[in-house]
């Protein structure tokens, strides 16, 4: 089986990470002056935009410093636009985010969000240079279906293969989406009938993700409706 993407099935691509901390180490944060968020909200938002701007203005620059470097770009091939708490940098043939936000559960922390869209290339992700440069970076890769899929057909064609095919899957009790555990695999397999994601236990770079998709893919092929998600 191979790890090409399959595009006749999949819209978009998109690799996640991140990272976070605590609100009172950005370099914005004055002991004494400032006070810790306690919810999260526009206000709260905006606060947190203007602590982080300097933070996310030096991670930006040296993100973009190394993949022009990393991957050989030039002036023309490469732009990096900073609007806090936002930087987008777009190269030929993907862009790259890091957004930060507070955490809903506790928003005297932090979290910032490295997404990378737009890579049609597989190819591109195995590449030494590109996947150097963005090593240890995410932990979820997410497939947008085209066709979209239903919930229910998948969780029961999981339930209907044999015990020994080692496929297990979890869901609530309305089916909005279900979550496939894979022999070998580690990471999480999420269908939300509108994208399939693999959640991985550890950071990695995008051809280690990509070789996570390929072994999910092979499992699902013991199914034809598992077949037909994914290619």
């Amino acid at each position: 089986m191979s790890d090409e993407i399959p595009f006749t099935i999949v819209s978009q691509l998109c690799f996640v990470g991140r990272e976070g901390g605590l609100v009172k180490t950005l370099s914005g944060f004055q002991k004494g002056r400032h006070t810790l968020p306690t919810a999260v909200n526009d206000t709260t938002l905006a606060f947190l935009a203007k602590l982080c701007a300097a933070d996310l203005a030096e991670h930006a620059e040296a993100r973009f410093q190394q993949i022009r470097a990393g991957l050989g770009y030039k002036r023309r091939e490469l732009t990096l636009s900073v609007q806090s708490p936002a930087a987008l940098l777009t190269a030929a043939g993907f862009s790259f985010e890091m957004a930060y936000g507070l955490e809903e559960a506790d928003p005297s922390r932090y979290t910032v969000t490295h997404t990378l869209r737009g890579l049609r290339d597989p190819a591109l992700a195995r590449h030494p240079a590109f996947d150097a440069t963005f090593a240890g970076t995410f932990s979820e890769i997410s497939f947008g279906l085209r066709r979209g899929a239903q919930v229910e057909a998948v969780i029961d064609a999981i339930e209907g293969l044999d015990r020994e095919d080692g496929l297990t899957v979890d869901y609530p009790s309305d089916c909005h989406e279900c979550t496939v555990s894979v022999p070998g695999v580690e990471a999480q397999v999420r269908c939300t009938g509108e994208s399939l994601d693999l959640v991985f236990n550890r950071a990695g770079s995008p051809a280690e993700l990509i070789d996570g998709f390929a072994a999910v893919r092979l499992a699902f092929s013991l199914d034809p409706e598992l077949a037909g998600l994914i290619g």
